[in-house]
């Protein structure tokens, strides 16, 4: 039976920050004749949160058992949920627990990443193995030991305040691109260099790898975050898709350098990437019995050195230089000379500043016919120095005056199997003793036995169970071994290792990064204190709607996402916010009457009311709260209305508006111009009639006094246009106009000349312009059809 046990907690109270601790225990019978894939524990709780363990019984596609600690409820919790917590896994050995195999690791759990563990936890036939004791009777006994941290723990941890240094966001499977990154970076000649390249204001970072490399080193020098890699990798052509596979680092670092190689041709910089990583070998032959020798020079940016069957990178090296001997059957054509023993081999004419070693980890598996890791035990030491032994590894032609004395700079890590697994780096940015962590957004500080010994790889040997007898300890394979070194010729060090200011990047890159980095600030700041403030959109009297009117929109009166809007805090007093309106108009504030918004049943948007002056005295947020449309996203919509005599504004207040007024808003259309514009607007009294503003009307538009008008009511435009004319007898009650209705008016237009024109009315020209806006949409469609 599973179980939970919870380590009790001393005292009466604990800090917010304290680990809660548990241990749970699950035996799995019939473990042999489990055939789902993915195997859940029952939920056990642990520091108030729910967990189960989650097991890949036959290997999550590798041949090791793949075990995992996963959120139980993942699935039910908030949005934003988040926990961290400290565990291990455990394979209990029940012939003894010593024995049991253990690993331990961290993680902040979230939405994107419920369940952390390990992909090769161990081999499956050492699982399988009846003499190991750890399938005893069908029966296999897991434990998962939790210390749960709240999450200040976490969120507090400050990689700039803790070490000065930033990490870089994963974009799903990118750990290995960003450990190259952090190391490439981290040796300012080559950051330098990048900075030197040049690029324009005009650039795309999107687009110009150079820029985006720029832009990203820039982030990592100066901001206090981790930084986006999204721009690179868009540079380099990748989807998503992309991001979420991984790819060869080495081929990534060599297709980076040709790129940024090219990229420097002809500027400044040219050749930078080969005075940092460009050596030089020769391959000869050499016949032993006739004097005939046969080389060629050939350049590299990186080593690839054999692991497997090597101690350590010396013992890589001098496998490098290895003599093979040419006879027999495989004797070589000398010219002049036919086939000849000979001898064959490679040595170093010069070695780079930067010296960067690709350790072969993988390798293909003739015999299981498959890609496999090379885990084994494999060395390499904070110096090294490739002038040993009298210069064994250089040709006769090398330098002897060049010092090949190397200090380590990076280490990057692989953690896992062939199929899959986590990259990180160790680098140490000023060959100080201080070393660092580079694990993607995370950046610690680590003793120097992280980086070598505990990267060395190899088998790990538990405590024999019992010393006084002749039995055999049992060992089991390391999963996190270094991949890729890098080393930097002392020699050399100072021109390496530095410094790297401002004044060495570009002034349009600065400022572009700068403008960047504020907005992005400004962003973080208006949604950190989103809920503080709330935005009100004001079509500032009519000069929005005269603008737009007949341009770009015909219905209605304005387009609301092209008008002035004001961000102002929720407790803000309505009377504060028309002193702001009065600085940005020049409007007194008594000369102010604001409208409400409403949109109709006939989805179209006019002003409904004007604000009481109960309203008027409360925070903008509670008028927002009680009177806005919930269709507008949160934004309180106001029209300004301002009234004038012979130019100076008149006072306004919302007691002198009566129920018997109506603010009616005009348009007027011209026929033989098809055009139509914003007129202004009228207070009329409900009870007067249509045709007591014909004269009013004759003199906004400079007609002739006694001009006869027809007069048009704009109803609605969606789906159908709907303008209908008014009947000048009636009363404005009667033809049922209200506060925001659109009165169009026009000449009236004889029959004769009705005859010669396109579009003689309103209605008409209202009805063409929606059928052009109709088929603007549709006509796209129907060319996909075809």
């Amino acid at each position: 039976v599973s179980q939970a046990e919870t380590v009790p907690v001393s005292g009466e109270s604990r800090a917010a920050e304290d680990p809660l601790c548990g241990k749970f225990t699950w035996p799995i019978e019939n473990f042999s004749k489990i055939t789902i894939k993915k195997y859940y524990s029952d939920p056990f709780v642990i520091g108030g949160y729910k967990w189960r363990i989650l097991v890949f019984t036959q290997g999550n596609n590798v041949d090791c058992l793949s075990m995992y600690l996963d959120v139980a409820d993942s699935a039910s919790l908030s949005y934003g949920w988040s926990r961290f917590a400290q565990f291990n896994l455990a394979v209990i050995n029940q012939f003894d627990p010593k024995l049991s195999i253990r690993k331990d690791t961290q993680h902040h759990f979230n939405a994107k990443e419920s369940d952390w563990g390990f992909t090769s936890f161990m081999p499956l036939h050492d699982l399988y193995d009846p003499g190991r004791g750890y399938l005893v009777n069908d029966t296999l006994i897991l434990e998962a030991d939790v210390n749960v941290r709240k999450m200040v723990d976490s969120f507090s941890y400050d990689s700039k305040k803790e070490t000065g240094f930033v990490g870089l966001k994963n974009q799903g499977a990118t750990c290995y691109m960003n450990s190259l990154l952090q190391t490439l970076y981290h040796l300012p000649f080559f950051r330098k260099a990048v900075y030197h390249m040049p690029t324009t204001e005009h650039d795309v970072p999107s687009s110009s790898i150079p820029l985006a490399l720029q832009s990203l080193f820039y982030k990592i020098q100066y901001s206090d975050t981790s930084v986006a890699t999204k721009d690179l990798t868009r540079s380099f052509g990748w989807d998503t898709y992309d991001s979420f596979m991984q790819h060869d680092v080495q081929e990534l670092n060599r297709v980076l350098c040709e790129k940024l190689e090219d990229k420097m041709k002809s500027t400044a910089v040219e050749g930078t990437i080969q005075q940092l990583f460009e050596g030089h070998h020769m391959n000869y032959i050499e016949c032993i019995n006739v004097d005939y020798k046969s080389t060629r020079k050939e350049s590299f940016y990186d080593l690839q050195l054999d692991v497997k069957g090597c101690k350590d990178v010396y013992a890589s090296f001098d496998k490098y230089v290895e003599v093979e001997k040419l006879e027999g059957d495989n004797k070589y054509h000398a010219e002049q000379h036919g086939l000849q023993d000979a001898r064959k081999g490679v040595l170093f004419v010069d070695f780079p500043p930067v010296l960067q070693l690709q350790l072969k980890r993988f390798e293909y598996d003739f015999v299981r016919d498959t890609m496999v890791k090379i885990n084994d035990r494999y060395e390499f030491p904070l110096q090294l120095d490739l002038d040993r032994e009298n210069g064994k590894y250089l040709s006769p032609d090398a330098d002897r005056g060049v010092r090949n004395l190397y200090s380590l700079h990076s280490v990057l890590v692989h953690s896992g199997g062939v199929h899959g697994g986590h990259y990180y780096a160790f680098i140490r940015p000023t060959l100080s003793d201080q070393w660092y962590k580079f694990d993607d957004e995370r950046v610690t500080k680590e003793e120097t036995k992280r980086v070598l010994e505990e990267q060395y790889g190899g088998e790990e040997e538990l405590p024999q169970a019992n010393p006084g007898f002749n039995n055999t300890a049992f060992k089991f394979t390391k999963y996190s071994n270094a991949y890729m070194l890098v080393y930097v010729r002392e020699c050399d060090k100072d021109r390496i290792i530095c410094n790297v200011d401002e004044i060495d990047i570009a002034e349009h890159l600065r400022v572009r990064l700068k403008r960047e980095y504020d907005d992005k600030e400004k962003k973080r700041k208006e949604k950190s204190e989103a809920h503080l403030y709330t935005v009100i959109k004001v079509v500032t009297r009519e000069d929005d709607i005269s603008e737009q009117i007949g341009r770009d929109i015909f219905f209605d009166l304005v387009d609301h996402d092209r008008i002035h809007s004001f961000r102002v805090l929720k407790q803000l007093p309505f009377a504060k916010f028309k002193e702001e309106v009065s600085k940005e108009f020049n409007v007194p504030v008594n000369c102010q009457r604001f409208w409400l918004w409403a949109k109709r049943q006939n989805h179209t948007y006019r002003p409904s009311r004007p604000l009481n002056e109960q309203e008027e005295s409360q925070m903008v947020g509670n008028i927002k709260e009680t009177a806005t449309n919930k269709t507008y996203n949160g934004e309180l919509r106001l029209f300004l209305e301002v009234q004038k005599a012979q130019d100076m504004y008149i006072p306004l207040s919302p007691s002198e508006k009566t129920k018997d007024d109506i603010l009616l808003f005009l348009k007027l259309y011209i026929p033989d111009k098809e055009d139509l514009r914003y007129a202004g607007k009228l207070m009329v009294k409900a009870n007067g009639k249509a045709a007591d503003i014909v004269e009013k009307l004759n003199e906004i538009a400079g007609y002739p006094s006694g001009e006869e008008i027809l007069l048009f009511e704009e109803i609605k435009f969606d789906p159908n246009v709907m303008c209908e004319p008014i009947d000048k007898k009636l009363t404005f009650r009667d033809s049922q106009l209200e506060d925001g209705d659109i009165i169009c008016f026009q000449k009236a237009v004889s029959k004769e000349d009705s005859q010669q024109l396109s579009l003689p009315n309103v209605a008409m020209f209202l009805e063409h312009v929606r059928s052009r806006q109709v088929h603007s949409l549709v006509a796209p469609f129907l060319h996909s059809l075809r």
